[in-house]
């Protein structure tokens, strides 16, 4: 299938990762599109997105029109004439008469398996639900959102430590050989695609950075699951002394402890001294944190140096200044 000629629509680093995949199988990448440049930083300049830097380090033509339903936008893509258009994590939806121009249509590549988490944050919401196991959709796509027949689906389990950057990275390695295969295979496939039982949909929503916000009332199971989901994005955070403090990384624990949840404990081990947060049931052992304006750092070390912020008794808050 290395003769198609393919247009590649993608924005994030996930996404890139595919890209580089069709670029190193020898495929025929027409062009690349793109989410325009966005200001991000400190400074708020502008840039480019991973799959763009990618695209021009490969010397593919990339396009970054701010919306698909304008004629321009439309009209460009027909002048590629392409065979097929292979999306993924673009971040725009694609209507019908973009849908319409390459010969053998869209493919899309999804982070989950569906039709459990159509949307925009799949990865995100599995965590959060607990789910035992995600997976990679590819499916031959249409007008609707993530509702496409599916033509290869692959899975994998969700291990109890996976936070999102490790299961994101997974996904794209088994994304990235599913849609190898996908393009091998694709007349078969796309012959034999399976159309999704709508009746077992659910909706994966964009993430709110107000539901990284810890609520120690909630178990301990509970919280490390937004603590593992947020991490790379959207990180757990809760407040301390009027520090806002991210949670980068702890460890549920279900000890039974007498204390009102969001006040810190200092539990001695055997080796040393770390500290737990009380729950609404059982205790969040905290292995690094980030203080505002700080590089992420371990609990032990700042233990280690007394830091203040850290103190038997303390107490962490959903309020700024309770």
């Amino acid at each position: 299938m290395s003769s198609l000629g393919i247009v590649f629509a993608g924005t994030p680093a996930f996404a890139a990762k595919h890209l580089k995949a069709l670029i190193d199988s020898g495929h025929n990448i027409l062009a690349v599109y793109t989410q325009p440049d966005r200001a991000a930083g400190r400074g708020k300049h502008l840039q480019a997105s991973p799959v763009k830097l990618l695209a021009l380090e490969a010397n593919i033509p990339v396009y970054q029109p701010v919306r698909l339903k304008a004629a321009d936008a439309q009209n460009e893509l027909a002048r590629l004439n392409p065979d097929l258009m292979i999306v993924v994590a673009y971040g725009l939806l694609l209507p019908q008469a973009i849908l319409d121009i390459p010969k053998r249509g869209c493919i899309n590549v999804h982070a989950s398996v569906l039709p459990r988490w159509r949307g925009a944050a799949p990865i995100e919401r599995a965590l959060l639900a607990g789910d035992a196991e995600t997976g990679v959709t590819i499916m031959q796509m249409d007008a609707g959102l993530d509702t496409g027949n599916m033509l290869h689906v692959l899975k994998t389990d969700i291990r109890a430590t996976d936070t999102r950057e490790m299961l994101e990275t997974r996904l794209a390695e088994i994304g990235c050989a599913g849609l190898l295969h996908t393009l091998a295979n694709l007349d078969k496939l796309q012959l034999s695609a399976q159309v999704q039982d709508d009746s077992l949909s659910t909706y994966a929503k964009k993430l709110d950075k107000t539901e990284a916000l810890i609520d120690w009332n909630n178990t301990s199971s509970q919280i490390d699951l937004v603590v593992r989901a947020g991490i790379g994005r959207n990180p757990a955070y809760s407040f301390l002394n009027g520090e806002r403090v991210r949670i980068m990384q702890a460890r549920p624990v279900d000890d039974a402890i007498a204390a009102t949840p969001g006040r810190i404990i200092k539990v001695i081990r055997a080796q040393s001294t770390c500290i737990a947060v009380a729950c609404g049931e059982g205790a969040l052992e905290l292995e690094a944190i980030q203080l505002p304006g700080k590089n992420p750092v371990n609990v032990r070390d700042l233990l280690n140096g007394h830091s203040p912020l850290l103190t038997d008794g303390a107490t962490f808050s959903q309020l700024e200044n309770p």
